[in-house]
């Protein structure tokens, strides 16, 4: 059964940073193209960055210069590293691979206070 794992949420404060991390099962993350999604409170998912198996890299425009998405395809895994983030920021982090064909994992909170 693929597995999705999220970690490295937390609470912060704005302009701060975190590291997320994702832990795919089997050879998810080397295969695919991996996207970060977030969910806030009373909102839709939405995809935030994108990387293909060759490391091409894609951003949403609310996330564009702030947040650097990578790979490492020898520990099947991926990473978002957020940089000065904001309260909008907050929201549960999920990944999954672009478009999302896998069961999606528990996420990741992040919290941003202001």
């Amino acid at each position: 059964q693929v597995q999705l794992v999220e970690s490295g949420g937390g609470l912060v404060q704005a302009g701060g940073s975190l590291r997320l991390s994702c832990a795919a099962s089997g050879s998810i993350a080397t295969l695919n193209t991996m996207g970060w999604y977030r969910q806030a409170p009373g909102k839709r998912r939405e995809l935030v960055a994108s990387i293909t198996p060759g490391s091409n890299t894609n951003y949403a425009d609310s996330v564009k210069g702030r947040f650097t998405i990578s790979r490492s395809n020898a520990r099947n895994a991926v990473y978002l590293q957020m940089n000065r983030l904001k309260p909008e920021d907050t929201a549960v982090y999920y990944c999954n691979s672009y478009p999302e064909n896998y069961y999606w994992g528990q996420g990741t909170q992040v919290t941003v206070s202001s």
